[in-house]
């Protein structure tokens, strides 16, 4: 099927001699006014590759086609010559506004009216398919996007089961309470945000603070491995023992890198850093691998304090419960270890935070 050239002249012969030049190209329609042009678009809108238009015309002249056309985006697809006998800089400065691909002076010279015709058709061909394609890669980047997204959140609840599940193993065998863990995710996430925001060098991010704040829940799986008489020991425990409950901060972090295939790479490496560093310290005096510093991953220095915070406010089997104001001292003063400077200070912005928290018995 033959593509289709519109010519819009109110005089028969002009259009008559353009007839001649391009209907061995194109099958040609022809309007006699600019009403009767709107009425061919509307109905061959798809079909028409070109549009020579005259500017000066009854009913309805060249400049309300042009403006009609722009109005309802045709010229984002079809191409307008205009074919006129004027010549004045200020009628060509309003066509191109309308987006007016090229002119045709009259009278018509044959090859250049085939080659201006055949050049700007050329031109919206190619820039019609690059659109097209541009269109079909956006449509099918949206739809990757979207399975990824899918993809990213299906994951994201693996993960959050696999720490429930490993939660809930901890909880079994009641080592810590189910308000313990929502406590330490609850005390996790004050510090993460605040620390995200004085001190961007650490480079957390919102995402990261809600990962951190979930894989504190597993700080302390390692110690299904500790024997009840040690675990649940009501009073102090042995050189000995003291040493073997040391063992489950290593335990727990081997547990995490046994199963880190099954879940998002980034919850498994800040699961086994909560798990095998919570219990180190700033000047290298903790355990189990004397870490100095900024050596101690982050997300294992944020999760150290909360632990800290909520074993001295809370009771358990071998003592009672400190006060906040006792549990505050204690960690500011060192009595509980050295811990970062900078975490300190953010400790200290959020202490009313900790201290509703700890009252609430309920996570943030």
């Amino acid at each position: 099927m033959q593509s289709k050239a519109l010519i819009v002249d109110d005089v028969r012969m002009n259009r008559q001699m353009l007839l001649e030049i391009l209907q061995d190209e194109y099958e040609v329609l022809q309007a006699e006014n600019g009403k009767k042009a709107l009425q061919i678009l509307e109905e061959y809108n798809e079909e028409i590759t070109v549009v020579l238009l005259d500017l000066v015309m009854p009913e309805l002249d060249g400049y309300s086609v042009l403006s009609e056309m722009r109005e309802r985006k045709w010229q984002d697809r079809i191409p307008v010559l205009v074919i006129s006998s004027e010549d004045q800089i200020e009628s060509q400065e309003r066509c191109f506004r309308y987006g007016v691909s090229d002119f045709i002076r009259k009278p018509y010279h044959k090859q250049i009216v085939k080659a201006r015709v055949k050049n700007v058709v050329d031109l919206f061909r190619y820039k019609n398919r690059l659109e097209e394609k541009v269109q079909q890669q956006t449509a099918l980047l949206t739809w990757q996007n979207e399975l990824l997204r899918q993809q990213a959140e299906k994951l994201r609840k693996n993960n959050m089961e696999i720490i429930d599940v490993l939660g809930t193993v901890v909880e079994s065998r009641n080592l810590e309470s189910g308000q313990h863990i929502k406590r330490i995710k609850g005390f996790s996430t004050i510090l993460a945000h605040m620390l995200m925001e004085a001190y961007p060098e650490y480079g957390l991010t919102g995402k990261q603070v809600d990962m951190i704040s979930a894989a504190s829940a597993l700080h302390d799986v390692g110690k299904i491995a500790i024997p009840d008489s040690i675990l649940l020991k009501p009073g102090k425990l042995t050189p000995e023992e003291y040493e073997y409950m040391k063992s489950h901060s290593v335990r727990g972090s081997e547990l995490v890198e046994n199963i880190k295939d099954i879940w998002d790479e980034e919850y498994a490496k800040l699961s086994y850093e909560i798990c095998r560093y919570h219990h180190e310290r700033y000047d290298g005096k903790g355990y189990p691998d004397g870490l100095v510093g900024d050596d101690i991953p982050i997300a294992a220095q944020i999760v150290s304090v909360a632990d800290v915070y909520d074993a001295l406010v809370s009771k358990r089997v071998y003592k009672d419960a400190y006060g906040k104001e006792q549990a505050f001292r204690m960690i500011t003063t060192g009595e509980c270890g050295v811990f970062s400077p900078k975490l300190l200070k953010c400790f200290r912005m959020v202490r009313r935070s900790f201290e509703q928290l700890a009252d609430s018995h309920v996570a943030v």
